[in-house]
């Protein structure tokens, strides 16, 4: 994705991740585990930065899925019993907005600071969030005014084609949540995530795949392996330890702070050094999404019948 979302993350949680009965400790740990998992995503997203100058940013995002692919289908083993015909499409669309956001967002790092990245691609869930937000436009007011801060258009020195590539994996990022929605709704386990990761990973094949293929190495695979545990394997599983611990809307307001993560990996891994402008329009995005997350209508869910012996896992995001 984070996945950036990539990719960057946003899920929901069962009946069972309630914040009812759970202590204060069970609290803080999962406020942990959440921000581990975003700075894990944002520390892979500043790993594959480095290797643009090796296979570029559509080949970084290509390798990272690949062996992320590889990774899901030898845990998970998806099943086709696990799925009708509406799921596996739902989730075969899930993986073509898991590849998009990915290769959209590692074009836009290419071009952009991280920051500003990841501040661009997250009106794609802010909007999500704003269209539950009991119709308030204070907060898509606050992040239009935070994109003219980071974008600056007054000064034309903004590259424009990085903003639109971001501007795209954040519209596949806000069609990812509406896909894992559905298929967290209708798909028991981690069985929607061993389809919609390999999906992805054919997705930055056909893009990247002709270009990037010729010039692997060992080595590359080797990275490719790591930064796939570093995103999205380790976060998705400590997004979902920290869901066993935090309500939704808990869990949703900690998501929004990714963007301000982003800004701090960037400035301390890629000497990246905002100015005071982009720094307060990253401000106003994070609490535009805070802001529409914590009055959003709360999402009921219709939930998945697991099969015995077998948990109810949300689909994370990628």
């Amino acid at each position: 994705m984070n996945i950036s979302s990539r990719i960057i993350t946003w899920t929901r949680t069962d009946s069972r991740a309630s914040v009812e009965g759970m202590s204060t400790r069970d609290t803080r740990t999962g406020v942990g585990f959440a921000v581990l998992s975003m700075t894990m995503v944002q520390l892979g997203l500043a790993a594959s930065v480095g290797l643009f100058d090796r296979v570029g940013p559509e080949g970084a995002a290509w390798l990272r899925l690949a062996c992320a692919g590889l990774i899901v289908l030898v845990l998970f083993r998806p099943r086709p019993s696990s799925f009708d015909r509406r799921s596996f499409l739902a989730a075969v669309g899930l993986g073509i907005a898991t590849g998009g956001v990915t290769l959209l967002f590692m074009a836009a790092v290419a071009r952009l600071p991280l920051g500003t990245a990841s501040a661009l691609e997250f009106l794609g869930p802010l909007a999500v969030a704003v269209l539950r937000s009991r119709g308030r436009l204070v907060w898509p007011a606050l992040a239009f005014g935070g994109v003219l801060l980071l974008t600056q258009p007054w000064h034309g020195s903004v590259d424009g084609v990085g903003v639109l590539f971001a501007l795209g994996a954040g519209a596949c990022w806000a069609a990812y949540i509406l896909l894992t929605q559905h298929v967290g709704d209708s798909v028991t386990g981690l069985q929607g995530m061993g389809v919609s990761l390999p999906v992805a990973a054919l997705v930055a094949t056909v893009v990247a795949g002709p270009s990037t293929i010729p010039v692997m190495t060992w080595q590359l695979v080797a990275i490719g392996f790591g930064l796939a545990l570093l995103l999205p394997v380790v976060p998705f599983t400590l997004e979902y330890l920290a869901l066993r611990r935090l309500d939704a809307g808990v869990f949703g307001t900690l998501m929004s702070l990714e963007p301000a993560i982003a800004l701090l990996i960037g400035w301390l891994l890629l000497n990246q050094s905002p100015g005071l402008l982009a720094t307060a329009g990253i401000a106003a995005v994070v609490g535009a999404g805070i802001g529409a997350e914590r009055t959003a209508h709360p999402r009921q869910p219709t939930p998945a019948v697991a099969t015995p012996g077998e948990p109810f896992v949300n689909q994370p995001c990628a």
